[in-house]
């Protein structure tokens, strides 16, 4: 079993900076691909960002790509998400996922583990 807990969001104004922590527990950290989704008010849950569980491998939506940046310490057991040069219709609830999908080309919206997400509202 594997918890996540996300931190890190709150209100930003539009073109700041906002870093979002998922801490996991659990042994198993490492064999993990992890992900960052968003579901904004109204709207299907999106994929955002994903890392292998060396932290060799990534993968952006094309949306976020040069802005955002996900990451992970494996020592600390907590996947980041860096977001930069944020805009308001990045408004949304951002989840941490945790999957044993074989590569971040295979991830999808179903993932082992969910964590309960952390609100982010961009003001313009």
């Amino acid at each position: 079993q594997v918890q996540l807990v996300e931190s890190g969001g709150g209100l930003v104004q539009a073109g700041g900076s906002l870093r979002l922590s998922c801490a996991a527990s659990g042994r198993t950290f490492s064999s993990y691909t992890m992900a960052w989704f968003r579901q904004a008010p109204g709207k299907e849950r999106e994929f955002v960002a994903a890392i292998s569980g060396s932290g060799s491998m990534t993968r952006h939506v094309d949306s976020v790509k040069g802005r955002f940046t996900i990451s992970r310490d494996n020592a600390k057991s907590t996947v980041y998400l860096q977001m930069n040069r944020v805009k308001p219709e990045e408004t949304a609830v951002y989840f941490c996922a945790a999957g044993t999908w074989v590569g971040v080309g295979t991830v999808t919206s179903k993932p082992n583990y969910w964590g309960q997400g952390t609100q982010v509202t961009v003001s313009s």
